[in-house]
């Protein structure tokens, strides 16, 4: 196998990674709260050839030498954490955030042994719904449309008083009314958990919109990954919820149907580059015979 045939083939696999990723942006336009995932290439190894002396003529500036590249890889996936569209749904249990925040959410998930298990997961999805607890009926909880248990800033599932609607301030704090009483006092219920994406190329994207990280992060170490939101850290580029609201995804189709093109015309290219190499190889094998 020459050189052409390596560069084309590594190349071609680099490509394929990120058709996939723009495949995956277009099936996500219409997701709630989706962030696209922008591709980074590197060249995989790069040699440097010498060229004759007699190439060194007087008054030529450049060095001599070449560089020789054997291919390029994907070396990283990151989300591109930039705002949305909001649109208005009235819903009062619809939160938008605003700003490179995440929910944070206790997912059910099952474990080896098939028994269920929570597992703290992440979403910019805020279509909310309140679920009954079957142990107080006095208390509903904050979940997700899939079910999934919305945190408190004390990593607890929200509880919402039965028979009372909520408010959720800018800051995620949610306060809940009685409707039956217009004189009682709002309660408070609870602050929402919310995070900052500091370093969101590590996170891990899952299915129903869920992102979470790798299994060797440790809490600290997660800490500067994804930065709890507190009043002490976000005066500067602050992360507020709005609601009434939800986050549309970031994909601006034009651009991917772009992407898409340019993809597959490099695809193109790689693939000739790849059929030009196999029959010039065949040519000379039957050279020999």
């Amino acid at each position: 196998m020459n050189h052409s045939m390596i560069n084309a083939a590594v190349s071609i696999q680099a490509l394929q990674q990120k058709l996939d990723l723009v495949s995956n942006n277009i099936a996500n336009t219409n997701t709630t709260g989706y962030k696209r995932k922008e591709a980074s290439f590197q060249d995989v190894l790069t040699s440097v050839r010498q060229q004759p002396q007699g190439f060194a003529r007087e008054g030529r500036m450049t060095p001599l030498g070449y560089n020789y590249g054997w291919g390029a890889k994907l070396v990283q996936a990151e989300l591109n954490m930039a705002q949305g569209t909001l649109k208005e749904t009235n819903n009062p249990l619809d939160l938008a955030i605003h700003g490179a925040g995440l929910f944070e959410i206790a997912a059910v998930m099952l474990n080896e042994n098939d028994e269920p298990v929570q597992q703290i997961r992440w979403t910019r999805d805020g279509s909310f719904k309140l679920g009954v607890d079957p142990e107080d009926p006095e208390s509903m909880f904050l979940l997700t449309k899939d079910g999934h248990f919305v945190l408190n800033d004390g990593s607890e599932p929200m509880r919402i008083p039965a028979n009372h609607r909520i408010q959720v301030r800018e800051d995620g704090m949610i306060m809940a009314y009685d409707d039956a009483d217009e004189f009682a006092e709002p309660v408070e219920v609870g602050q929402l958990k919310l995070v900052r994406a500091v370093r969101p190329q590590l996170l891990e994207q899952l299915g129903d919109n869920l992102y979470t990280l790798p299994a060797d992060i440790t809490p600290e170490i997660r800490e500067t990954i994804l930065q709890t939101v507190n009043e002490d850290n976000n005066a500067i580029d602050p992360i507020t919820v709005q609601q009434g609201y939800l986050e549309q995804s970031n994909v601006v189709l034009a651009d991917e149907l772009t992407e898409l093109s340019m993809v597959q015309r490099a695809y193109q290219l790689n693939s000739r580059a790849l059929a030009s190499a196999d029959q010039m190889l065949g040519l000379a094998n039957s050279l020999r015979g």
